[in-house]
C-alpha cells in the first residue's frame, strides 16, 4: 500500500509539473515588448493546429506571425535546452560520481567555445552558412569529448577519476587556445560576437533548428530513462558494481557521448548556458531522492520549465532591451548553488 500511494504521488508530480510547462509557456508567450491576451494567443494556437499552412507561413495577422514566427519557436528551443542541460547534469554527475559536475565540465563547454572562437575570428566553417559558428561550436564540443575518452583510455580502462582529470586536461588546453587567437585576432567586432554569443540566446530559434534537435534530445532522454538501473549502481562505485555483475566502463563511455551530443546541439542552438545542469538535479534530488529512474523524468521537466521562465523574464526585466540569458541563469543558479553547499541536511547519492 506503502507503495501505491508513493507511484501515485510520483505520477501526480509528473503530471503537475507537465501542466506548469504549459502554464509557463502560454505565459511567456503573452508578454515581451507587446503584450497579448491569452485568448487571442490560444486562438492563434488552435487556428495553425487546425490549419494545413506551414507553420512558419506569413501574412495570417500580426497575433498568428508573433505567436508562431518569434516566440513560440524559442520557447520550445528553451524548453528542449532545458530538458537537455539538466538531464546531462544528472548523467554527468553519475558518470564521474562528483556532486559538482555538469553538462560542461569535462571540457564540452571549452570545447565549443574553441569551435566558435576560430569559427568568428578565423573564418573556419563559413561555407556551413549562416549557422556556422553553433555548428563550429558543436564540432568542438564533441571532438572533445571523443579527447575525453580516448585520453582516459590511455595508461588502462577508464573511470570516473580519469574521465574528470581528462576534461580537466583538455578544458585548459582549449581555453589556452581561445586566448590565443583572441590575443592576435585584432577584430573588436569579432571578439564581441564571440563574448555575446557565449552568453547565451535563444533569439536566434527556427522551426527547421527544432526539428532536428526536439527529437535527439527526446530521444536521448529516453535512453538514459531506461539506463537508470545501470546509473543508480555507478553512485555506488565501480568495485559494488562489479561485484553485482556489471562492468561500468562501456556504459560510462556511452552515457558520456550522448550527454556531449545532446550538450553539444544545446550550444549550436544556444549558445553557452551554465548552472541548469548543475542546480537543477541537486534541487530535484532533495524532493524525490537520488533514484535515476523518478529523477531524470523530473529532472527534465523542471529543466525545461526553468528556462521557459527564465526566457520570459530576459524579456521583461529590462523595457524594450533582452538580457542575455546566461546572465539572468548565473545571476540565479549561484546564490541557489551556495545553498545547497551548505544545507547540512542534503546528500548527493543519497549517502
Amino acid at each position: 500500500m506503502q507503495k501505491f500511494f508513493r507511484e501515485t504521488r510520483y505520477l501526480f508530480l509528473c503530471l503537475l509539473l507537465a501542466g506548469l510547462l504549459v502554464v509557463a509557456l502560454f505565459w511567456a508567450l503573452s508578454i515581451g515588448t507587446v503584450k497579448l491576451p491569452l485568448e487571442q494567443i490560444y486562438s492563434a494556437v488552435v487556428n495553425q493546429l487546425q490549419s494545413d499552412t506551414p507553420l512558419d507561413a506569413m501574412g495570417k495577422g500580426p497575433v498568428h506571425d508573433i505567436v508562431w514566427l518569434l516566440r513560440l519557436p524559442r520557447l520550445l528551443l528553451a524548453a528542449v535546452v532545458g530538458c537537455g542541460l539538466s538531464s546531462c547534469g544528472v548523467i554527468m554527475q553519475a558518470i564521474v560520481k562528483n556532486p559538482l559536475a555538469d553538462p560542461y565540465i569535462l571540457g564540452i563547454s571549452s570545447g565549443a567555445s574553441l569551435g566558435a572562437t576560430v569559427a568568428v575570428l578565423l573564418g573556419v566553417g563559413i561555407s556551413f552558412g549562416e549557422n556556422f559558428i553553433g555548428i563550429c561550436a558543436f564540432i568542438g564540443a564533441f571532438a572533445i569529448s571523443l579527447g575525453v575518452v580516448f585520453i582516459s583510455n590511455m595508461g588502462g580502462r577508464s573511470n570516473s577519476m580519469k574521465l574528470l582529470l581528462g576534461g580537466m586536461a583538455l578544458s585548459a588546453v582549449c581555453g589556452a587556445f581561445s586566448s590565443f587567437v583572441v590575443y592576435f585576432a585584432n577584430n573588436k567586432e569579432g571578439i564581441q560576437t564571440i563574448t555575446y554569443w557565449m552568453m547565451g540566446s535563444f533569439a536566434g530559434a527556427k522551426w527547421s533548428n527544432l526539428a532536428v534537435i526536439a527529437p535527439i534530445v527526446i530521444l536521448a532522454v529516453v535512453f538514459f530513462w531506461s539506463q537508470s538501473r545501470i546509473l543508480n549502481l555507478m553512485l555506488l562505485g565501480d568495485e559494488s558494481a562489479i561485484t553485482l555483475g556489471r562492468d561500468l566502463h562501456l556504459y560510462r563511455q556511452v552515457y558520456l557521448l550522448v550527454s556531449s551530443l545532446v550538450v553539444g546541439f544545446a550550444v549550436y542552438s544556444a549558445g553557452m548556458i551554465g548552472f541548469v545542469g548543475l542546480v537543477v538535479p541537486h534541487v530535484v534530488r532533495m524532493l524525490i531522492g537520488t533514484d535515476h529512474k523518478k529523477l531524470i523524468p523530473v529532472t527534465a521537466l523542471t529543466g525545461a520549465i526553468f528556462l521557459v521562465i527564465a526566457d520570459g523574464l530576459c524579456r521583461i526585466i529590462i523595457p524594450r532591451t533582452e538580457l542575455p540569458i546566461g546572465i539572468l541563469i548565473s545571476l540565479i543558479g549561484a546564490p541557489c548553488f551556495v545553498y545547497l553547499m551548505i544545507k547540512r541536511t542534503y546528500g548527493f547519492g543519497g549517502n
